[in-house]
């Protein structure tokens, strides 16, 4: 067994495919079979199981990945850390970001950092806040930066940087000419609601109930699944929704929406640099928190 194996082993249960994982390694399938033949020689026993046109590990096969997963993370930052000795920043940063974090904010950060350290590459994925969060804890991502805190004891959370959520309505609308709207009044209007695991949403349903509302009596008979779909749905009159003036600020400015506050809401949150509890991170995520630290 070497690393270059388990490197292989993964990549196919990633993937779900010898194929697929072939391709992404650069190697022949055969060469592929071959690396996998040998480890289950080595530990006598069968670790994947081809399902038709899927491969699944099997039971120590799933053992065997957890351990893999984690050899070739101590592998990343031994590697990190020697090139850190050495006065040189190189290697591979794997960040997730909720929705506004990672069309609004990460970007920014990613293009300063990599002109800092241009010998780093970055990989940025995208969800929703309980989906960031899961895969830290998967230690698919090493670090996120989401819309709202968590109570999961195996993550850790500080603050980033402030945002501030208001009422958005499309230019025509009767609210257009205001500047503030009292809460009461979204219950008889269509409102677009967002995922269970949006920060954002769960930041306007906890304002809410603060404030004595119940939030469940909003008419909230369209869900969409990301800031813009729901930006798009305010432009062509599906409904009205509450959301962060960083995701609409140029349609803000072009006059095709408009951004009201509403009385007796607190609409102020913040985004959280949130890291998995115990796991060690990487001296180039250690940079990398310390440059965002800075810049927000």
């Amino acid at each position: 067994m070497d690393l270059w194996q388990l490197h292989i082993f993964v990549s196919v249960v990633e993937k779900k495919s010898f194929s697929k994982a072939s391709e992404a390694i650069n190697l022949s399938q055969p060469t592929v079979s071959t690396h996998i033949k040998e480890l289950e020689d080595h530990f006598q026993c069968r670790l994947l199981d081809r399902l038709g046109k899927t491969t699944e590990p099997t039971q120590a096969g799933r053992i065997l990945y957890d351990h893999a997963k984690a050899l070739l993370g101590l592998r990343e930052q031994t590697e990190s850390a020697m090139l850190d000795f050495l006065g040189r920043t190189k290697g591979q940063l794997f960040i997730g970001g909720s929705t506004i974090p990672a069309g609004y904010i990460i970007p920014k950060l990613i293009g300063a950092f990599t002109q800092k350290f241009p010998e780093v590459t970055v990989s940025l994925s995208a969800g929703d806040t309980l989906q960031i969060i899961d895969a830290i804890k998967q230690g698919e991502i090493e670090i996120g930066v989401v819309g709202a805190l968590t109570e999961d004891a195996a993550i850790r959370q500080e603050k980033l940087m402030a945002d501030e959520m208001r009422l958005i309505v499309p230019a025509g609308h009767k609210w257009a000419n205001k500047k503030e709207i009292a809460c009461s009044k979204l219950f008889s209007e269509p409102f677009i609601a967002r995922e269970r695991g949006s920060g954002t949403w769960q930041s306007v349903l906890g304002s809410m109930d603060a404030a004595g509302f119940n939030s469940k009596d909003l008419n909230t008979r369209v869900t969409m699944g990301n800031s813009v779909s729901v930006i798009q749905g305010i432009l062509n009159h599906v409904g009205i929704s509450i959301l962060s003036t960083i995701a609409v600020a140029d349609e803000i400015k072009t006059g095709r929406l408009h951004a009201l506050c509403v009385k007796g809401l607190d609409l102020h949150r913040y985004f959280y640099l949130t890291l998995p509890q115990k796991r060690t991170q990487s001296p180039i995520c250690n940079k990398f928190l310390e440059f965002a630290r800075q810049s927000l």
